[in-house]
């Protein structure tokens, strides 16, 4: 798996030569790193704010102070916009959502826009509204996240979203992105001609074509190939290290999990229901994950090299979540 767009493009490249790229590229699942820092500012890295790609909807995991600011450096089309996911109410997981409603609005948005988010949420955002006097010119949906168990929230024609119960200071909840299985694709070529149209659907659900005396006309098997594999990916936002994640996230093809600490400060790190690399590794290892991004590193640390050390020494496949990269899935 390619791990920056540059060399995905590459790849891309490569595959153009290959017949069956063109009948079953995968439609776009990618991350964008927004802001990778913890809750104190500083001048390298910003809060919170990750995007998801999938297919031409854009999805919105967390939103710290500036995000809208980062999506702009991005060139991210604000109108492809679709969902929004808000993991807790600390200040650096969403001080950017109210503003980013506003710009929404202030461009003429018209569309649907679907929060997800903690409990208090919608009462802050209503708050805001209010005393500023300010009316969305688009319908906000939003909806509760149960904090306790892991919940399907989004039934999205390509994949589903669901929760991940966390532990930290507050109620907080990571998300579970997984795309649908996909159809065999058709091998056409195979096929002659006159085949009815409705054949070729019930060939494309994997169901053989069969005459009035139930012999096989046309095997699915024979004239289709799988689909690609569904893909996943799963974000763990701020919470200290729970065994029992791995559960859930068994198989994840991408992993991002909050490592504010090194090992070294792994007491202070469950003090303040933070992670720390090496935690974070073992969840990707006992989960069997495919590769694993770590952020929201505390402002206390000037270099990120050890949290990568660190990481690697139980889990290789660990990248840093570094800030306008964004990773293939």
């Amino acid at each position: 798996m390619t791990n920056t767009t540059q060399e995905a493009a590459s790849a891309a490249n490569k595959s153009n030569h290959d017949p069956a790229h063109h009948r079953s590229a995968p439609q776009p699942f990618a991350l964008t790193i927004l802001g990778a820092g913890s809750a104190t500012p500083t001048l390298r890295l910003h809060p919170t704010a990750q995007l998801l790609t999938v297919g031409s909807d854009y999805m919105l995991i967390d939103c710290g102070e500036g995000t809208q600011l980062r999506l702009i450096e991005q060139k991210i089309r604000l109108g492809r916009l679709r969902y929004i996911f808000i993991s807790h109410l600390h200040g650096d997981h969403y001080f950017g959502l109210a503003p980013l409603l506003s710009t929404l609005n202030l461009s003429g948005r018209t569309e649907d826009l679907y929060l997800f988010g903690p409990r208090g949420l919608d009462e802050v955002l209503t708050t805001i509204f209010r005393v500023s006097d300010s009316r969305l010119g688009y319908n906000l949906h939003f909806q509760a996240v149960d904090p306790a168990l892991p919940t399907l929230l989004l039934d999205h024609p390509q994949l589903t979203v669901e929760s991940v119960p966390l532990q930290h200071r507050i109620d907080c909840s990571g998300y579970l992105f997984r795309e649908k299985p996909h159809k065999p694709h058709l091998l056409r070529e195979k096929l002659p001609t006159d085949v009815p149209v409705q054949y070729l659907k019930q060939l494309k659900e994997g169901h053989d074509i069969r005459d009035e005396n139930g012999s096989v006309l046309y095997a699915a098997a024979e004239y289709t190939v799988p689909g690609p594999p569904s893909r996943s990916y799963a974000f763990c936002s701020d919470t200290r290290y729970v065994a029992g994640l791995t559960t859930q996230l068994q198989g994840v093809d991408l992993l991002y999990h909050e490592a504010t600490f090194l090992e070294d400060n792994a007491e202070r790190a469950s003090e303040v229901y933070h992670s720390t690399a090496q935690q974070a590794a073992a969840i990707a290892a006992n989960a069997g994950v495919g590769r694993l991004l770590i952020g929201h590193f505390s402002s206390r640390y000037k270099q990120f090299e050890p949290f990568l050390n660190e990481a690697r020494s139980l889990f290789p496949e660990t990248y840093l979540a570094v800030e306008g990269e964004t990773f293939v899935i």
